[in-house]
């Protein structure tokens, strides 16, 4: 017994710094965030001074927010997860009265659709991609021996998705709605919810998403361009066509940090929507393959805090977050090139915007808390990421999991 309390002591002073943060996924956020107060500088300079503005404006708000976000994934890294669950009702009332705020206070300094409060400062729909993980974990979770029950599943989820969405796509902020529907998808999938029920969904969102085509100009010009760009470049977006002509200049080594030309004379949004084609011309195709492979980095150590996660409702959180980060950034870089059409996803911990930064650091908090809490109480095999999703599925199908822990942490 002596021998026992010996060995035990040692073991977490020995690895006090790596029991308390995931150095990979540090360092891929930490990366990040330098490239893009570089890039967001960079393409907002100018035109803050054309409109008589500091040059710094954009980048010290950005790092502002940057800051406040480090702090609250601080916070996040040290807190039990599990007691997220006390106040996520709370937290999800509040972010659908914000949602349905920005249709009666909301504004826009572009004179574009109503996205914002507090002069443009605040965008809910932002907060409303983490919020609706958290929600739809604890929810799924506490559903858990019922989930496959159409009154106790997918009815009750589609509930909630379609307030949410439905206020969102309300502002109207198409993209921001379909990847609430995405998300809550991909959750119910991973949750183990029945194959039938999920071809429910795909059918409905699909019909969704057509009569949103046909209600909503704005979407079927983005469809109609995007098909004409497929079978022409010339004949794109403005703002396709532009990203395409950045990335072109930039080459394979780019023109150098801060020489980008299009971010001046046409290219829309360069210091959110389209930074990732500013740091294709000034980067070239390397320094783009370069960000692209942090993002890959963020996704393999989110699915192997998953993997490694102590219990269902770790796994989700964990699985839930990484893959909502890795598709936020797959959309932003493939309207650049094309390989979607355009839509208003911003670039994680890159593009200018205090909204998206700080909900993104915050979901990196929770990552972090959850390798946080597997490390020093784990419960399973710490083996590759690989299968991540399916042994989740293939556990939950089978009902042989053991019984979910205490998600107060008192057990």
């Amino acid at each position: 017994m002596n021998a026992t309390n010996v060995t035990a002591k040692p073991k977490n002073v020995k690895h006090f710094f790596t029991d308390n943060f995931d150095l990979p996924l540090g360092i891929a956020t930490i990366t990040l965030l330098a490239i893009g107060f570089l890039e967001v500088y960079s393409a907002s300079w100018q035109y803050l001074v054309n409109n008589g503005l500091s040059q710094y404006y954009t980048i010290i708000r950005q790092i502002a927010w940057a800051t406040a976000g480090i702090l609250i994934a601080i916070f996040l890294t040290f807190f039990d997860y599990h007691r997220i669950r006390r106040w996520i009702v709370v937290i999800m009332l509040i972010t659908l009265a914000l949602l349905f705020g920005v249709l009666i206070f909301g504004g826009s300094s572009s004179g574009g659709p109503q996205r914002a409060l507090f002069n443009g400062s605040i965008q809910p729909s932002e907060f409303a991609k983490l919020v609706i993980i958290l929600y739809l974990c604890f929810w799924l979770y506490s559903k858990h021996d019922v989930i496959d029950q159409w009154s106790f599943g997918l009815i009750p989820l589609m509930t909630i998705l379609g307030v949410t969405a439905g206020l969102i796509l309300a502002q109207p902020d198409i993209s921001a709605a379909a990847t609430i529907i995405l998300l809550g998808g991909i959750l119910f999938f991973i949750a183990g919810g029945k194959l039938r029920q999920i071809l429910a969904v795909v059918v409905v969102a699909a019909v969704l998403g057509l009569l949103v085509v046909l209600v909503y100009k704005p979407a079927r010009i983005r469809l109609t361009d995007y098909w004409a760009g497929l079978q022409n470049p010339e004949h794109a977006s403005d703002q396709v066509k532009w990203s395409l002509e950045a990335v072109i200049n930039g080459g394979v080594f780019g023109v150098g940090i801060g020489r980008s030309t299009t971010k001046f004379i046409g290219l829309p949004v360069a210091q959110s929507d389209s930074i990732f084609a500013v740091i294709t011309e000034e980067l070239g195709l390397v320094g783009a393959f370069a960000l692209i492979a942090l993002y890959l980095v963020i996704l393999w150590r989110g699915l192997t805090i998953s993997h490694r996660a102590k219990d269902d409702l770790g796994k989700w959180l964990a699985g839930g977050i990484t893959l909502w980060i890795f598709i936020e950034a797959a959309i932003n870089i493939g309207v650049v090139v094309n390989l979607i059409p355009v839509a208003g996803n911003a670039l994680p911990l890159i593009s200018a915007g205090g909204s998206s930064m700080v909900t993104v650091l915050a979901g990196i908090g929770i990552l972090m808390g959850i390798a946080r809490s597997s490390k020093l109480s784990p419960t399973v095999s710490e083996g590759s990421s690989r299968g991540t999703v399916v042994d989740l599925r293939r556990g939950d199908r089978r009902r042989s999991v053991s019984r979910p822990v205490d998600p107060t942490g008192t057990h």
